[in-house]
């Protein structure tokens, strides 16, 4: 466990740094987006508010060439409308967005929409930075090594630190802690009681990073869909036909109005039926391509919601079609949802974000901690340069059922999580030569 736990934080940390610091950014990037953008997200106008089939309109005077594909309505006088839009000069998963005055109809810009989650530029940039320092499908090999990792690395350090302090406590030390570093050491022994009590109040946040960090990875993450779809773990959908081929009457135009659109005329009937129905607040209504299939109206990421609930209904009449309730889900579904806003810092609001950020600092201190105990274990004379390793070869000294028991849950583990494997593969492969290299060196006659 010392080996496992030294060698892959010392070529695993820089990746876990940087995940580290774009994560904290990431983190309060919620918040941050709501400063950056308060002119496009919040408006000062009051009274009464138009109906949204109106302003989807306006915002179709603001670009009258792209095709209309979703609305986020505003919950309230004070916030704006965000009406969407396909527009194929944009990247996957990205919708241009015009924000609409409820009350006034008037624009309030036009911004690019990252995800099911909204993110607008910034946050997008800072998830970027977090998911692939911004070298696309490349890139992503970073994070998902990271996030690999992480899970193990903190076992290990957790195991090695109570470890310690068994012994420690059956000898009788008073410096035996735990929880709290030992203040009364110097150099490297404090160093050591200050990375090892931090690791392990961080411990269950890093486990928690690390498990849904590989949800979204690209090869862990195929092994996570494949297995919840085994299981039938998997988030429920709500069916989209309309049952009928049914032709709708386009409403009447301004003058200086676009040429209505019969899809956007039907808006307001299925938000009425929606809410009627269960599925309010704030909502994010999907506008189906043509007459043949239903809106669908789902229930948007906000802090302290703990339910997504989404509802489909038929334009032309106002009839619910299907309806999905999170109450309903499967319970790894549920946890997945819950864990995917936790770690976005959207769950909880201000309060998850600050947690999120300051498990974020106290990562980076523990592997900077990590490397100082690493250089301060290096000799103080002779020829080397670097912090020694813990000695090799302490697997061929276990119990024959117990080394092979250790190989098996190795193998399987880094068949599900692949970069694990590959890289611990690796590894190994590097430390077999280097100890061979060095036996052979000790061989000669000096």
């Amino acid at each position: 466990m010392r080996r496992l736990h030294f060698y892959a934080g010392i070529f695993v940390g820089p990746f876990l740094l940087i995940a580290a610091v774009s994560g904290g950014l990431y983190a309060v990037a919620p918040s941050i987006e709501q400063l950056v953008y308060r002119d496009q997200l919040h408006t000062d106008s009051s009274g009464a508010m138009l109906p949204v089939a109106q302003q989807i309109r306006a915002a179709q005077a603001q670009r009258p060439d792209l095709p209309v594909t979703a609305v986020r309505p505003a919950t309230g006088p004070d916030e704006t409308t965000r009406v969407m839009f396909d527009d194929p000069a944009l990247g996957e998963s990205e919708r241009h967005a015009v924000f609409i005055d409820p009350v006034t109809a008037a624009s309030h810009g036009e911004l690019t929409v990252y995800g099911s989650g909204g993110a607008l530029p910034l946050r997008t940039w800072i998830d970027q930075l977090h998911r692939s320092l911004h070298l696309g499908e490349p890139g992503r090999l970073y994070s998902e090594l990271a996030a690999s990792w992480l899970w193990l690395i903190a076992l290990a350090g957790v195991f090695l630190w109570w470890d310690r302090y068994r012994r420690m406590s059956s000898r009788g030390e008073s410096a035996a802690r735990l929880f709290t570093p030992d203040r009364s050491g110097r150099g490297r022994v404090r160093t050591l009681n200050w990375h090892g009590a931090v690791g392990i109040w961080i411990a269950v946040g890093l486990l928690f990073l690390s498990a849904t960090g590989l949800t979204w990875s690209r090869y862990a993450g195929a092994n996570v869909d494949e297995l919840r779809a085994a299981l039938s773990w998997t988030t429920p959908t709500v069916s989209t036909s309309s049952g009928h081929e049914g032709h709708h009457s386009a409403a009447p135009s301004g003058a200086n109005s676009p040429p209505a659109d019969p899809r956007v005329a039907d808006i307001d009937r299925v938000l009425t039926a929606a809410r009627e129905a269960g599925v309010g607040g704030h909502v994010e209504a999907a506008i189906p391509a043509d007459a043949h299939t239903a809106f669908t109206v789902t229930q948007t990421r906000q802090p302290w919601v703990m339910s997504n609930n989404a509802v489909a209904v038929d334009g032309l009449s106002g009839r619910v079609t299907d309806i999905s309730w999170f109450a309903d889900w499967p319970w790894a579904a549920k946890l997945s949802a819950w864990g995917i806003q936790l770690h976005m810092g959207l769950l909880f609001g201000l309060a998850n974000q600050l947690l999120l950020l300051g498990l974020a600092v106290a990562l980076v201190t523990v592997i900077v901690r990590g490397y100082l105990l690493w250089w301060r274990r290096r000799p103080t004379v002779g020829r080397g340069r670097w912090g020694r390793p813990p000695r090799r070869g302490v697997l061929t000294e276990l119990p024959p059922a117990a080394a092979v028991t250790v190989v098996i849950v190795t193998a399987v583990v880094g068949w599900f999580v692949p970069l694990l494997g590959v890289s611990l593969a690796a590894f190994v492969a590097v430390d077999v030569v280097v100890g061979w290299w060095q036996y052979r060196r000790a061989e000669q006659p000096v």
